[in-house]
């Protein structure tokens, strides 16, 4: 019996015994490397050290060791993010998950941006090729140190291994963002959509710019520019009809300013930076501080790039918002008549250039596809894609006689430039020695087009709109072109003086956040999507009012959730209840009412009035627009707010719903939103609460209950049981308009207020002493959700704290700091 007992037990612990080996064995994967590694690649000894929050700190004899040492924490802690992401500029997903990727490769084949990144690189500086080559070898290191170690779960679930890295890995990482960062041909197909229901005028009132909004680089005295709206409406409509599905609306944000030492505590400039992208784990940035005899650079780098992003170094800081600079055309090729494989050109048919890719697919098949090019650049709508199909012939310009002609769709777009020397320009700003180099540096620059605002320790403060702007005929850049006449092609790119800079302006600040960065009367055309305008003016005000500016008051700001917006809106709203029932009204709903009148504007997680106020404009918006936009509209809407304002006051006739007989009226329309919002809320609270019933007083309605951060993994995040552990949900502060952004998705009809944009990073530069800047990331520096470092920032990130990157090594040692030695390989023996 004895024995039966024994053999049973050890039946049980036997394989829990394995499961447990196994978890810790992939659990391993998660533990960055301690101790003396000997590599190929290195010229001296390199010592990384960890601090408490898992940032290395790497002492290198050569900025090139640095960059090795760099590519290898990278790998250590987001060697998958860096993979997926390689992976997918390569237009490889589909070798990898399977028959669901393709769309995603097709894409990337057909812009080439992997191509372009191979064909880059032979043609940057020697330097820049020093340093990626530098990296890559570092983190060819890693894995061949990796073989007895588990890799990232991810591999281990797709069951797919990894090749070494190239350069070109490196670089397509850039033009991934470039592509991220600007997608302006995605709002010419949806304009050219909405002409088919709407005036010009009309599609105007739907991005109105307040006349009020901030310059980022002042003002100027020379002539304005026209709309370019009134004429285009054939176009539109020509447009409209051959491409009758665009894709969905735009989404950016970012903030940064700089202020001279005139107007801060300590007599030096302090610079402050957010960028914002996407709420997804792991994140985009990565913490890091390079030590070498040049000198220091500290800040954010991007796991699968060697260079800081946003930082310091010894003597310079600098950080970017997105231009929303629109850089990207769309162009109508006409097929030639007599030769299919040729388009019509100015100076006669030309041949499309071709590429013949074959995709490789998960589990042995693969497809081919041929990628055609014209002069303008690479054609889209030989994708099989809803959006690109069933083009059909628009009228052409001067020739009425179009029944068989047939067209295609091609993007260009400066990403996709030859000659693109973007990496050079970021090692020139990191190894900036004065404010003036890095203006210089941006000369150099391509994509993606960045406003970039910098300051250095001698007191000199500036900021330059950086990259290729191209020229374009009057009228163009608003939605799709003819590219057989040539009178729609580009002329050039904005002479480098032209693009807007300052250096040492006179104001003594510079803030961005996304507004246009120059007056609508700038001399040089300048087009864009440009944020409203109302988070710059609040940076503006507090700014104004903390004068002189401390670094912790910088950091402060960034945590200011005042919607100005609210503050221009609601009294509209608030005054458009219908007058004639205004008792009945408020009866219904006083409490709502009165908390709303009372309410300053601060959009705080535990507060009723931010929830109250953004269910009432998100119906507003949908019951004044949804009627003329039909089934376009899920993809416009969003807050809007200077649409909403002006619907509410010079264009009163949007709320007249078209769709009945009757004649409707602001006011009714602002009650059925505002009912429609307060039963919404009910539902969801309710739903939330988890027992069904929502809280009896509107004052005990919260917020955060409904606005949190939806950090998502795109893997984990699928799971059940895993995506509790990979996945983040914070309650935050902020919204759509408030310099701590948490951007929602209005048209989400399940989580309409979950946040799902805003600052993963945020960055206090002090040029008094560099070593006190402090930066915090919104999760961790793992991407393993197994680490302890996956999200242990997050508690800094909510209260606006953050760490510094500062330390010798004894006094990093001291602090509790793991330690890896690489060592250079002892040189091979002679044959």
């Amino acid at each position: 019996m004895f024995r039966i007992r024994t053999w049973l037990a050890l039946a049980v612990a036997i394989p829990l015994l394995g499961v447990a080996v196994a978890g810790l064995w992939i659990a391993s994967s998660a533990w960055p490397a301690t101790g003396t590694r000997r590599v190929q690649g290195l010229t001296a000894p390199v010592t990384v050290l960890r601090d408490v929050w898992s940032v290395p700190h790497i002492f290198a004899a050569t900025p090139e060791d640095g960059a090795f040492a760099l590519g290898w924490a990278h790998a250590d802690d987001r060697f998958w993010q860096m993979h997926a992401m390689r992976t997918l500029g390569a237009g490889r997903l589909a070798e990898m998950i399977g028959p669901e990727a393709l769309p995603s490769d097709r894409w990337m084949r057909t812009l080439g941006l992997y191509r372009l990144a191979q064909d880059e690189y032979p043609r940057l500086d020697p330097q820049t090729r020093r340093l990626f080559d530098a990296y890559a070898a570092g983190v060819n290191g890693w894995l061949r140190h990796h073989r007895l170690r588990p890799l990232p779960p991810e591999f281990l679930i797709l069951r797919t291994q990894p090749e070494p890295w190239t350069p070109a890995d490196l670089l397509v990482w850039l033009k991934l963002m470039a592509l991220r960062l600007s997608s302006d041909w995605r709002a010419e197909l949806f304009r050219a959509e909405l002409a088919k229901r709407l005036s010009p005028q009309q599609i105007g009132d739907l991005w109105p710019m307040a006349p009020d909004t901030p310059a980022t680089f002042g003002d100027t005295s020379v002539r304005a520019q026209e709309s370019s709206l009134p004429h285009l409406r054939e176009m539109f409509e020509r447009v409209a009809a051959a491409f009758p599905e665009p894709p969905g609306r735009l989404h950016g944000g970012s903030n940064a300013w700089v202020v001279a030492g005139s107007h801060t505590e300590t007599g030096r400039p302090i610079l402050a930076n957010d960028p914002h992208l996407g709420f997804t784990l792991p994140l985009t940035w990565y913490l890091a501080r390079i030590v070498t005899p040049q000198g220091e650079l500290a800040g954010a780098t991007s796991p699968g790039f060697p260079l800081f992003l946003l930082g310091h170094n010894t003597r310079v800081a600098w950080g970017i918002t997105s231009s929303d600079v629109d850089v990207e055309d769309l162009f109508i090729e006409r097929i030639n008549a007599n030769d299919a494989s040729r388009y019509d050109a100015p100076g006669g048919p030309r041949a499309f250039e071709t590429d013949d890719e074959e995709i490789a697919i998960a589990g042995g098949a693969t497809e081919r596809i041929t990628v055609r090019r014209s002069r303008h650049g690479p054609v889209l709508s030989d994708l099989p894609n809803p959006r690109f199909q069933n083009v059909t012939p628009p009228p052409t310009e001067g020739n009425a006689d179009t029944a068989a002609a047939s067209y295609a769709l091609s993007l260009a777009a400066p990403t996709l430039c030859t000659d693109d020397r973007t990496a050079d320009a970021l090692v020139r700003v990191n190894q900036a020695s004065r404010a003036a180099d890095v203006t210089e540096a941006a000369r150099l620059a391509t994509a993606p087009q960045q406003n970039v605002l910098f300051a250095d320790v001698d007191g000199h403060i500036g900021g330059i709109t950086a990259g290729r702007v191209p020229l374009r005929p009057e009228g163009g850049g608003w939605l799709p072109q003819p590219g057989w006449t040539g009178t729609h092609d580009w002329t050039g790119y904005l002479p480098f003086d032209a693009l807007p800079q300052a250096l040492d302006p006179p104001s003594g600040s510079l803030v961005n956040a996304n507004n246009r960065p120059v007056p609508p009367n700038w001399p040089w055309p300048l087009p864009g999507s440009f944020d409203d305008g109302f988070r710059a003016r609040r940076i503006e005000q507090r700014l104004a009012a903390d004068d002189p500016l401390t670094p912790a008051r910088s950091a402060a700001l960034q945590k200011d959730s005042v919607s100005l917006a609210a503050h221009r809106l609601l009294p509209l709203m608030l005054a458009g209840l219908p007058p004639a029932s205004t008792q009945e009204f408020e009866s219904k709903h006083t409490e709502a009412i009165r908390l709303l009148r009372a309410w300053d504007g601060t959009m705080a997680r535990d507060r009723p009035e931010p929830l109250l106020y953004a269910a009432w404009l998100r119906q507003l918006v949908r019951t004044i627009f949804a009627d003329e936009l039909g089934a376009a509209f899920p993809r416009w809407w969003d807050d809007h707010p200077l649409a909403v304002e002006r619907a509410l006051t010079t264009r009163q006739r949007w709320c007249d719903d078209v769709t009945t007989p009757a004649q409707e009226d602001c006011s009714s329309r602002i009650a059925a939103a505002f009912d429609a919002a307060l039963s919404d809320l009910s539902d969801r609270l309710a739903a939330a609460s988890g027992n069904g019933l929502a809280e009896n007083r509107l004052a005990d309605w919260r917020w955060g209950t409904l606005h949190y951060a939806a950090f998502s993994h795109p893997l984990w995040s699928r799971v059940p049981l895993a995506n509790h552990l990979a996945d983040l949900r914070p309650e935050i502060d902020g919204g759509n308009d408030t310099v701590d952004r948490g951007a929602y998705r209005s048209a989400d009809e399940q989580q309409p207020f979950a946040a799902v944009h805003g600052a993963g990073f945020r960055g206090v530069y002090d040029l008094s002493d560099l070593s006190r800047s402090r930066f915090v990331l919104a999760a961790g520096q793992s991407g393993n959700p197994l680490s302890s470092h996956y999200r242990d920032m997050t508690a800094l990130w909510l209260a606006g704290s953050g760490i510094t990157l500062s330390g010798s090594e004894q006094a990093l040692q001291e602090a509790g700091a793991t330690r890896l030695v690489l060592l250079p390989a002892e040189a091979a023996p002679s044959p």
